[in-house]
Parts: C-alpha cells; structure tokens; sequence
C-alpha cells in the first residue's frame, strides 16, 4: 500500500462512508415515521446497513496496515490482476492468510507479520515442532537474503527447509488416519484416457481418478483410486549436472501431468543458486545458504578481488539470476571453475552459531570458514514454473491439485526471491486442503479403472542404457540450457533431447516399468518443456537469459 491508496482508504473509511451512511439511514428512518414511501425508504435503510458493512470492512484493512511494520510495506510491486504473466522481474512478495481468507498480500514483512499474530500456518508449524531462532529477549531472529530490503526470514539455523520437513513428517507419521506407503512409485496419473477416450490439451473437463504406482519391492504396478489426488512431488533440477536438489528431484509429478495433456507453463524460469559449495564429484552439491550472504559475506574472484561492484549495487546480495549470471561471467572470463565467498572477517563464534551445518561440511573437506575462502559455483536450484494451477491449487485437470516446486502458481513471477518457496508451499498446501475437502463429497471413487497392463514386457536387464541416457540429459540440459543461452544451444538440445525421446519410449514399451526408466522418461520430458518454452519466449526475463535477445519485451497493456 503506498501513501496515496493509504490516503484513499483512510478517507472513504473514515469520512465518506459514515457521512453517507447516516445521510442515507436519516432519510430512510423520516420516511418511515411520516409514512413517506415506505417501500423506498426500507430500501434506504436497507442500503445503509450494507454502507456499514463496507465501512466496517475497510477499517478492517486499516487496522491492518497499522498493525504491519511501515518500514515492511512495499510501494513498488507490479502484481497483475491475473497471475498468468510473470512479474516484470522480480517482486518481493508472499502470501499470507487472515482471518483464515487467502490473501495476496504484497509485503516485505510477510512473516513477521505472522509474528505478531496474523499468520496461522506458521503458528502450526511450530505447533507441529519447527523451531524458529530467537533472539535473546524471546523475539524471532530474523534474516535478510538476495533482493530482500528487510530482514523478514524467519529461520533455523543454517537448515530452515530440513526442519520444516522433519517436523511435518514426524507430524505425518503420528497422525492415525494417514497411511504411508513407502517403497512405492508413481508412475502416472489416471484420467479418461486410461478409460479407452480420445484426450487432447483441448479437451474439456478431463478428470484425475488416481495413480499407477509401481511396488518396487514386487515390481508389480499398482491402481491407487481417489476421489481427489494432490501432486506435491518437488522440482525437476536433477536433469542438470550441478544441482542443489537431491537426485529424486526428476519432475516426476510435472512430467505425469504434461503427458495427461494438463496444463504446464513458465518451466524456462530456472534459477540457479549462485553460491553451491564447489566439490568436484559431490552430487547434488552441497548449499551454501543466501543467507550468509546476508550475514555479511562477501564474493571475490580466485584472486581474491571483489567483483559484483561491477554488475549491480547491491553487490553479493542482488538478485539470485544477477548473481548467478555475474559468477558464472566471471569464471568464463577468466577461465575459472568457481569463485570464492569469503567470510573470514566475521566473528568467528557468531559465524560457527549462525552456520553449524555450513561450518561441519567444509570443515570435513579441509576448509575452515571462520579462516578460508569458500569455493563455490551457481547450479540448479529452483523451478519458477511446473504444473498451472488457481489460488486453491488446482491444476487444470479436474480432481488434481499441485503443491510445492512442482506447481506454477505464479507468485514467484519469473524469479523467486529467497525463502519464498517456503511460505508458498505452506500457505497453498493449506488452500488446497480445505479446498479438497469442501468438494470431497461431490466425487466418487472411479471403479471402472482398468489395470496396470504389461503383458508381452520383458524385465530391463540394460540398466546401463538408462544410465548413460540420464548422463546424457544432464549433459545436454547443463551445456545448452543453463544461466545462459541463445537459439543455437536451445535447438541443440532439442534435437538431441528428441533422439533420446523416441529411444526411451521404445525401451519403455518394451520393458516393465521401473523407477530408474520411469525417472528417465520424465527427466526427458522435462528437459523437453524447458528448451521449448525457453525457445517460445522471445526476450530475457527473470531467469531466462538469452544472448539472441537480451531485454525484456515491452509489457502489454
């Protein structure tokens, strides 16, 4: 809210709307008493009572303004009235829930606002066992990364995502009515198609009844029925080399929508985290978190100068894809592997307090962090697209939400700013249970469904054909559509992508399915997605950076 909306609602709250509602209720009330019109004028009473409600709500908002840090309120940020176009670059934005009403709320202090009250789900994660820091006098420490103008994050130490994902699935695995089965596999989702219909992306109302999964203990495919099926299956940056995600990180759950023919959109917006720690042979590579960026370390070259002065004023903590590309323009031009952070001029003790995980594994390889430089190099880190979905989280196919990395909700615009994955993935996780819950009713189970059919299948005995195909994606995906690219590299790696294609769906044919050719598949899939709609947006934007076009196009009206 800037100062002349402020200025707008305070008077339409507090002036206009109460003169008009006593101007309008004394009317009403003169015409009832002198038996003037008394049909108009129960109208004019009745149109006061909504006068008060509009009043009542706008002071709502007004409270809540006033209760939100002033210094926390953005003034610049573009968000559209529909979340199909990308943010022009990036918006320091979050939602939040009040009230328990999904709100887009467009503010630099998005948890600290919860802070103070207003943010249910981040009082369920702790409820549920996550453990904020705090600072000495009980108040939540809060932390400042990449693009951030305030310190809003709230953390735990050097490992906020781990511990929101072990108190969840400790909370999970308590809890009597959800069964886990593990050992199980996905392999796609279940729509009319699997019912003899013809399906199309044009096709209307194209319902999900379920999964296929496959048993890896028996090797048996499975049918899975549901009234509602939720897809939370994460990002897809293992098709990379370089990556921070853990290796199951395939886009299983993107790869089954496209192929349903659901909605798939923004998968060129792939962001690279600037600052992995640079191991050779470590995959996935281990994160150096932004937040020590935004603790106070610094980015220098190999020869120990710095350099981000030269790409943006706000130095190592700008922008993820400025960063990312600024290191990785360094070491091409200087024919180097990495770059050094460097946070050796911190107080030690702090830097081990803040960054104990940090700390251990570079330590573990020799490098003391409190005395030596930290090598590192960007690898894929974030998906910014995936599987198109509306504010409940549902996708485009009927019955089917997505959560997490896996959907494109459109809040992250064409680059995610730090952590606010985080509080993405919470609040739309909440939207689509209640959501799911107020339709369940409505469905019923699909026992029509025929089985999994493998009949005339032989079991893979050439394991080393999926491997070396899954080398060649990371390949492909790593030379030709990484930080920087241009129409060259993109049709390069279409067409070699689309010879990997047509061999892995002969093989799949041929085969029973299992987790490493289904995983393949997918990573080919997506690699797929990536380069074509990398190719179809003609301009750099966010995280798409070509050198065949290196300016956002103009913005539509």
């Amino acid at each position: 809210m800037n100062f002349i909306s402020n200025l707008y609602f305070f008077w339409v709250g507090g002036v206009v709307m109460p003169l008009c509602c006593l101007v309008t209720m004394g009317i009403g009330l003169d015409g009832i008493f002198n038996d003037k019109a008394v049909g108009s004028s129960i109208v004019l009473i009745g149109l006061s009572v909504l006068w008060i409600l509009l009043m009542i709500l706008l002071w709502r908002s007004i409270y809540t303004y006033l209760h939100v840090d002033k210094s926390g309120v953005t003034e610049k940020c573009p968000f559209r009235k529909s979340v199909e176009y990308p943010f022009s670059e990036f918006v320091d934005c979050g939602v939040v829930v009040y009230y328990d009403i999904p709100l887009i709320y467009l503010s630099k202090h998005v948890l600290t606002y919860g802070q103070k009250g207003g943010n249910r789900q981040q009082h369920d994660l702790i409820k549920w066992g996550e453990d904020f820091d705090k600072k000495e006098d009980g108040e939540f420490a809060l932390h400042k990364e990449g693009g951030h103008s305030e310190f809003r994050i709230l953390h735990h130490k050097d490992n906020t995502g781990a511990e929101i994902q072990t108190s969840l699935i400790e909370a999970v695995k308590a809890h009597p009515n959800i069964t886990i089965f593990t050992d199980h596999y996905a392999v796609e989702i279940i729509t009319q198609h699997h019912l003899g219909i013809i399906v199309t992306r044009h096709t209307p109302g194209i319902k999900c009844f379920g999964a296929y999964v496959l048993n890896e203990k028996t090797g048996e495919v499975d049918t899975f029925l549901s009234k509602v099926t939720v897809m939370a299956t994460g990002g897809c940056e293992a098709v990379y080399r370089n990556t921070t995600n853990p290796l199951v990180a395939t886009g299983d759950g993107i790869a089954m929508v496209y192929r349903a023919k659901g909605a798939v959109k923004d998968m060129e917006f792939i962001q690279f985290h600037p600052t992995a720690l640079f191991h050779p042979g470590d995959r996935p590579s281990f994160l150096i978190t932004e937040a020590m960026r935004g603790y106070g370390a610094v980015l220098k070259n190999q020869s120990g100068e710095e350099f981000m002065q030269k790409y943006d004023p706000r130095l190592s903590l700008a922008p993820r894809d400025i960063v990312a590309r600024a290191i990785d323009n360094e070491m091409k031009q200087r024919g180097e592997d990495h770059v050094y952070l460097d946070v050796t001029h911190k107080d030690p003790e702090e830097t081990k307090k803040h960054f104990p995980n940090i700390y251990k594994k570079c330590l573990s390889l020799g490098i003391d962090i409190t005395k030596d430089y930290i090598p590192v190099a960007p690898a894929a880190h974030y998906l910014c697209g995936g599987i198109k979905v509306d504010l409940d989280g549902q996708s485009s196919i009927n019955r089917l939400y997505a959560i997490g990395e896996c959907s494109c909700t459109g809040l992250h615009g064409g680059n995610r700013l730090a952590s606010n994955s985080l509080i993405e993935a919470v609040v739309y996780a909440d939207a689509a249970a209640k959501h799911a819950l107020n339709v369940l009713d409505r469905y019923d189970f699909n026992e029509d469904i025929p089985e999994w059919n493998d009949e005339g299948t032989m079991n893979n005995e050439e394991r080393v054909l999926i491997t070396q195909s899954m080398k060649e994606v990371n390949q492909i995906m790593e030379a030709y559509v990484g930080i920087v690219r241009s129409n060259t590299r993109l049709i390069r790696a279409w067409n070699r992508l689309d010879i990997l294609y047509e061999e892995t769906e002969r093989l799949f044919k041929r085969c029973k399915a299992s987790r490493e050719l289904c995983e393949l598949r997918n990573m080919i899939n997506i690699g797929y997605l990536i380069t074509r709609q990398a190719m179809e947006r003609k301009e750099s934007r966010g995280l798409h950076y070509t050198i065949d076009y290196p300016h956002a196009a103009a913005e539509k009206k």
